[in-house]
């Protein structure tokens, strides 16, 4: 197969550019409500392409989308050798042609970051984040989340019904992360609250953007003046500029925080909801792990994303890769690929998924995301008595899924407890 998606002319100066011809007919969207209602839907019509098959990313933005996991995995794993991710390989994005508010521009755009580089400054600047992320107090880390988990759930264990989401499952990782970085609340707030918009891919991403930088770089300042035991400490010893803290700082909470919310609720969701594990959490029968595994194959927490670029002329079984067009991997599509072999179900203690990504740009610190949800999900099954979903499940709506997959709520009914202190009096 041979798909030739093209939003631009030849090689010629911008200035004299010609008017960039229409995609191809195959490109299907992955945004909008109807993606976001069943992207599986569309990740099968995908697959009839081909493994990796031509996409529209967000209104007059083209590209690639892998959607298979053997796919998803040489993607991956040939990341230099094959695909870069360089950003400035984007050729619309040279041209001029990428709508200055794009969603995608905000999450695509080059970044000095470790995202977005390749080889030795790549390596430098990843060293930077594990290296620092490796000084985190893993029994600290848990002691933390306990302590934020039961100052959130006091707050309206009396009631008897919540939002899981805003009241629980976006708090949490939030003020866990601001602790991690050393960062003053109020600040803190103002950088997770602007991440999460990027991950929404909402038409406010150039303000969310610039708010998120800005706050970022006052983080940094701060540090710089006076350092302490923390993240950020940690990482301008590793002396990185401003411009790469700002960035830096940027990936690694955008990174802790919309994902492992993701995970929370997807997760709980899954605890009320699924007979599988509704009640056996509880009783213990199945361990929470169990539930967290089949969540990050079947809904992992970043839907579509790892933007790469063919390094020269390439294909992949049949599939021909245009050089200058983002290819996108669907760690979504990857995992629920049915060629895998092995049903949904059937994954406890596998993990084999890629919902962290793989090869040189995976999840520098995956076991920190597990500590976080894990135990966030303790505290909910734990504290949470009879824990029912407040409406029918087909009301759950799921927040825009180009980038991501969570929910914007998640109502539930529990037993009040009425022996609680009042918040804040513990």
């Amino acid at each position: 197969m041979t798909t030739h998606p093209t939003t631009s002319g030849t090689g010629q100066c911008p200035a004299h550019l010609p008017t960039p011809p229409p995609p191809p007919a195959g490109p299907l969207p992955i945004h909008g409500p109807a993606f976001n209602a069943d992207p599986h839907a569309t990740y099968q019509q995908l697959r009839a392409h081909g493994p990796i098959a031509p996409v529209e990313i967000s209104p007059g933005v083209y590209g690639y989308l892998a959607v298979t996991y053997r796919a998803a995995l040489y993607l991956l794993q040939n990341t230099p050798a094959r695909f870069a991710k360089d950003p400035r390989r984007w050729e619309a994005l040279r041209r001029g042609q990428v709508p200055a508010d794009s969603p995608a521009l905000m999450m695509m755009q080059p970044r000095d970051n470790a995202l977005w580089k390749d080889g030795a400054e790549h390596a430098r600047l990843r060293h930077a984040i594990t290296s620092s992320l490796a000084r985190v107090d893993t029994h600290a880390l848990a002691a933390t989340v306990r302590r934020i988990a039961d100052q959130l759930i006091s707050a309206f264990a009396t009631a008897g019904q919540a939002d899981l989401v805003a009241q629980y499952a976006d708090p949490l990782p939030m003020l866990t992360m601001i602790e991690m970085f050393g960062c003053p609340p109020d600040l803190g707030e103002r950088i997770v609250v602007a991440v999460t918009r990027l991950f929404d891919a909402d038409t406010d991403g150039v303000q969310a953007n610039a708010e998120l930088e800005a706050a970022c770089l006052q983080l940094t300042h701060l540090k710089r003046a006076q350092p302490g035991r923390d993240v950020t400490s940690h990482l301008i010893t590793a002396g990185l500029t401003d411009a790469e803290m700002v960035q830096t700082i940027l990936l690694v909470t955008g990174a802790g925080s919309t994902p492992s919310s993701n995970l929370i609720m997807n997760a709980l969701r899954l605890i009320i909801t699924d007979h599988r594990f509704a009640g056996t959490v509880h009783t213990g029968v199945k361990p929470l792990a169990d539930a967290l595994d089949e969540v990050l194959w079947h809904i992992p927490p970043v839907s579509n994303y790892s933007p790469l670029y063919a390094i020269g002329e390439q294909s992949y079984e049949g599939v021909y890769l245009q050089q200058g067009f983002p290819i996108l991997v669907s760690f979504a599509a990857a995992n629920a690929d049915p060629a895998l072999p092995f049903a949904a179900g059937t994954r406890a203690g596998n993990r084999g998924h890629l919902a962290f990504s793989a090869g040189v740009h995976m999840c520098p610190a995956p076991d920190l995301a597990r500590i976080i949800v894990e135990t966030a999900l303790e505290r909910a099954v734990d504290r949470l008595a009879h824990l029912t979903l407040a409406v029918d499940p087909g009301q759950l709506t799921a927040r825009p899924a180009t980038f991501h997959a969570g929910l914007t709520t998640l109502p539930v009914h529990f037993q009040p407890d009425n022996h609680l202190p009042a918040p804040g009096r513990r």
